[in-house]
């Protein structure tokens, strides 16, 4: 499982006033069957932000792939012939955690999404050598090392990487800008 989920499981009773257990005998009770409408009741009826509200939806449906192996060996997979690439993502989830609030780790074939109330950066091993962070930047001229992407793409930019060291303030910046832009 990784450390924000951990992290967020840890912190739920504070954070929302009552346990993953209440939650579920509570959702139960409700006869909510769906992702989408355990979240909305959630943060509609009993104020809970939106991170919190879609991993409960998920622990109670039993459908997050943090409570199986996918997640992890989607990632394994990711990084196979690029295990070079592997200190960058670890590198920037670090970073992103230090941020205030919450987002999700949402691992897909080829890359990993991090999602607040929505994406704002996906993590993608892109080759053997290159390693790309794609951002959700709208309205956000390109400039230098951040390159403008196709209008209707599923990210506004993105950076290419191929040091480690070239994850410098800057990039954090452009991180937390997006992070932020999510929220």
């Amino acid at each position: 499982m990784e450390k924000a989920v951990l992290t967020m499981l840890e912190n739920l009773k504070e954070k929302t006033g009552q346990s993953l257990e209440e939650w579920k005998n509570l959702i139960l009770n409700q006869n909510l069957s769906k992702h989408g409408e355990i979240v909305k009741f959630l943060k509609e009826k009993h104020n809970v932000t939106h991170g919190y509200a879609s991993e409960i939806a998920l622990k109670v449906l039993g459908s997050d792939a943090d409570s199986s192996s996918d997640t992890d060996e989607l990632i394994v997979n990711q990084y196979k012939g690029k295990e070079n690439l592997k200190p960058f993502y670890e590198k920037l989830i670090s970073e992103i955690q230090q941020f205030d609030g919450e987002f999700e780790i949402a691992p897909k074939k080829s890359y990993v999404s991090l999602r607040r109330k929505k994406q704002f950066i996906i993590l993608n091993p892109a080759s053997k050598t290159r390693f790309e962070i794609g951002f959700n930047l709208k309205g956000v001229g390109a400039t230098g090392r951040l390159e403008a992407e196709k209008p209707d793409g599923i990210c506004s930019h993105k950076i290419k990487l191929s040091d480690i060291q070239e994850i410098d303030q800057e990039v954090i910046e452009w991180i937390r800008m997006a992070y932020n832009n999510a929220a």
